[in-house]
């Protein structure tokens, strides 16, 4: 614990949803909820008039709009959320060297390290000048806490939500967490929280009264220590800023339960693709393949094979990746695949010959397949019969999706606010503008064209 309030946390306020309102002029001060649109998808983050009508993020999409039907229901824009994530992370690298993002819109910050705070008043106005500094950037608010460890600078950000400010002054930790419910303490879950509550504690107090001895026969010495410690305010954790990655996945819910193996194996090899980009693209290689199948009942099943040495070798990886759903049964359907690597190493295992082979034989084959499905007239991926093909005259139908950015030749920028019926909805309005007029076009009009997302405030 430190003597002064010098670890910072920062959470953006409602981040998705409040990037969607700032884009979207329109929707300001009305209820708006981002995630996946399908009969299956989750929300990622509701807005906070969306919250009043008891929406919150991980809520299945269904029962949000049961709750708000009249929200505004979008899909995410993960390019405009990583640009602004960008700005801000900047701006708190400005503050201090140490760094810890938890997300892309969460951070610790070490003041101290960074020489910009040393007492209650240094830290307090430095973390005004965040936030001051964040709403001009991006137009967007964000909650800072200020602690002297990262659990308390956590807490004090969730008081200070929405658009806020908490310092908590050292000494004053224990005032503060007693009458607070246990899941407040990091590592305290919902089963953790259960055992607790049938040994009759609920509040940080019940923990620091019990005592260290009680709390490790409950839960273990290391966990049961370190929950003692915490309830009475003590976490010594440093503000790391560089965390390594244990592990890359991937993985898609599917609207419609799958029961065809085949198309089962399909995904499983898409995702095994995505990963290794994902695996690439973060400088790493890994040694454990792992499978993850939920079924029709939410039955989760999680299997893994480990190699002999750290791989980023995409054949080694879907071939991997295919012998592992080979022992599971999907019988009744599946409605998540996923893949992922993890025992994760920054080089790749020479030693690999033998499985790189196997993998060079599989290309081979795919190559001749792809060779003799297009002497048939058949697509390369198609393994099965070939499917008819759009004609010059009738092109596929284009998908909108609601929230999507969109320009049109004559009237600009806008996004899309919904489609159906061979029609598509589109409002035109962009970052700082009045709300704009609404307007429809067949869902194929060549002067429509999706587009990259608009900063939210213009840079000089």
């Amino acid at each position: 614990m430190r003597a002064a309030p010098t670890i910072l946390h920062l959470d953006m306020d409602a981040f998705f949803a409040a990037a969607e309102q700032a884009a979207k002029p329109s929707l300001r001060g009305k209820p708006v909820v981002v995630g996946g649109l399908g009969p299956r998808g989750v929300v990622a983050t509701a807005s906070y008039e969306a919250r009043r009508f008891g929406v919150h993020s991980a809520m299945p999409m269904a029962q949000a709009r049961r709750l708000a039907p009249n929200a505004a229901y979008l899909v995410p824009r993960f390019s405009l959320y990583r640009s602004v994530s960008e700005q801000v992370m900047e701006l708190l690298g400005r503050l201090s060297p140490l760094v810890e993002p938890l997300s892309l819109d969460e951070a610790f910050v070490d003041l101290e390290a960074g020489g910009v705070a040393w007492d209650s008043a240094s830290a307090r106005e430095a973390g005004e000048r965040l936030r001051r500094d964040i709403l001009g950037g991006t137009g967007l608010t964000g909650s800072v806490g200020l602690a002297g460890s990262k659990m308390l600078a956590k807490i004090a950000s969730e008081e200070a939500k929405p658009d806020g400010l908490v310092l908590i002054e050292p000494g004053t930790e224990r005032e503060l967490l007693g009458p607070k419910s246990v899941r407040i303490i990091p590592g305290v879950g919902p089963a953790t929280g259960e055992h607790l509550r049938r040994a009759g504690m609920t509040t940080v107090a019940d923990l620091a009264a019990a005592g260290e001895d009680e709390l490790v026969r409950l839960l273990g010495r290391a966990h049961g220590a370190s929950l003692h410690r915490m309830a009475q305010g003590y976490d010594d954790r440093p503000v790391v800023a560089e965390r390594d990655a244990k592990s890359v996945s991937v993985e898609d819910t599917f609207d419609v339960d799958l029961h065809d193996r085949v198309r089962i194996r399909i995904e499983v090899e898409r995702l095994a693709e995505r990963c290794v980009g994902r695996l690439r693209a973060s400088g790493h290689s890994g040694r454990t393949i792992v499978l993850k199948v939920r079924r029709f009942d939410f039955s989760t099943l999680t299997r893994s094979e480990t190699l002999r040495g750290p791989t980023d070798d995409l054949g080694v990886v879907r071939e991997a990746a295919a012998r592992l759903l080979e022992g599971v049964d999907t019988t009744g359907g599946v409605r998540l695949l996923g893949v992922g690597v993890s025992g994760l190493a920054d080089y790749t295992q020479e030693d690999l010959f033998a499985q790189a082979a196997e993998a060079a034989e599989a290309a081979e084959a795919a190559v001749a397949a792809e060779a003799a499905d297009a002497a048939d007239g058949r697509p390369a991926e198609e393994s099965g019969p070939a499917a008819p093909q759009p004609t010059a005259t009738e092109p596929p139908e284009r998908h909108w999706s609601p929230g999507q950015d969109v320009r049109h030749a004559e009237l600009g920028p806008g996004w899309v606010q919904g489609s159906g019926v061979g029609r598509v909805t589109v409002r035109f309005e962009q970052p700082g503008s009045a709300p704009g007029r609404v307007r429809t076009f067949p869902v194929d009009d060549p002067d429509l064209e999706p587009s990259d997302p608009l900063p939210l405030v213009p840079r000089p």
